[in-house]
């Protein structure tokens, strides 16, 4: 009704890029921490669809999914316009016994079932960096969009508590805008995913702790639109959207997309971004 002229279109308010977006996109989280059947997501794309570019089936949780109710997932994401996104599963499948055959059986069933985009994490796996590339590549080759996850935690991905993070250290921010940019320029890639634990998730102190350097660090080094930051959480995407505006991309749980929408829009916000997200087209 923002755009309806004879509904609220006289209100102020900040204009979205028409889908399919290169800047301001989001990214949900499908079925994880609650489960998402054909209904469920029918009235969030009905909805807000408008306002959704991707969904992400976090881990292999689609797994678990008869087939055919996964496709009914899928179909009606496209319907919406909606790119559907693999978790960062990748990671089992290189943990099994014989990764060389195992990956391409993977992608070819992920392209089976319409799947648009795979997640490359390795939050609990060594990797060598010119492995990732093969992988970008195979995804790539499999004629599926590769979306590496690069982050300064090790182990992260799994909800480990920050005390057991801490012991496991953390990388240089350096290494990962070495790897996002070889990433963009060898490997070709649409978009980078950063994730939050150890910059804004399962930090000690809470947000005064959080590793805000590291972000600045990932923007001076990397180009914008091809960066989205993981912000499941409503005080770090208001951080992100007060301190790098409205076009910024980020990755929230599918709960949180009205209010994200909001803030991205300009019509409502927290103490210290109501009425001042704004944009100029």
């Amino acid at each position: 009704m923002l755009e309806d002229e004879s509904g609220f279109g006289f209100v102020r308010h900040n204009t979205r890029p028409p889908k399919p977006r290169k800047v301001g996109v989001t990214e949900i989280r499908g079925p994880y921490y609650s489960t998402m059947g054909k209904r469920y997501l029918q009235d969030v794309l009905e909805t807000m669809g408008h306002h959704i570019d991707g969904l992400k089936f976090a881990g292999g949780s689609f797994a678990l999914f008869p087939e055919d109710k996964l496709r009914e997932l899928i179909d009606l994401a496209h319907e919406h316009g909606v790119y559907v996104s693999t978790g960062g599963w990748i990671e089992h499948i290189l943990t099994q016994s014989a990764p060389s055959t195992a990956i391409p059986r993977y992608l070819a069933k992920c392209k089976a079932l319409n799947f648009d985009v795979i997640e490359l994490s390795s939050g609990f796996l060594s990797l060598p960096p010119d492995d990732w590339l093969r992988l970008i590549h195979a995804v790539h080759d499999a004629g599926l969009s590769a979306k590496p996850e690069i982050g300064i935690q090790f182990g992260a991905g799994g909800d480990t508590d920050a005390a057991a993070l801490e012991g496991l250290g953390t990388s240089d921010p350096a290494r990962i805008v070495d790897l996002g940019r070889r990433f963009i320029e060898e490997g070709g890639v649409e978009r980078i995913m950063v994730e939050s634990e150890g910059i804004t998730e399962n930090v000690r102190g809470g947000k005064k702790g959080w590793r805000t350097e590291v972000v600045q660090a990932v923007l001076r080094g990397l180009p914008a639109e091809k960066v989205m930051f993981e912000a499941a959480e409503p005080a770090v995407f208001n951080w992100y959207v007060r301190e790098f505006g409205a076009d910024v991309n980020l990755f929230v749980d599918h709960s949180q997309i009205v209010q994200l929408s909001c803030l991205r829009e300009g019509i409502w916000g927290m103490g210290d971004t109501f009425g001042k997200v704004v944009t100029f087209r």
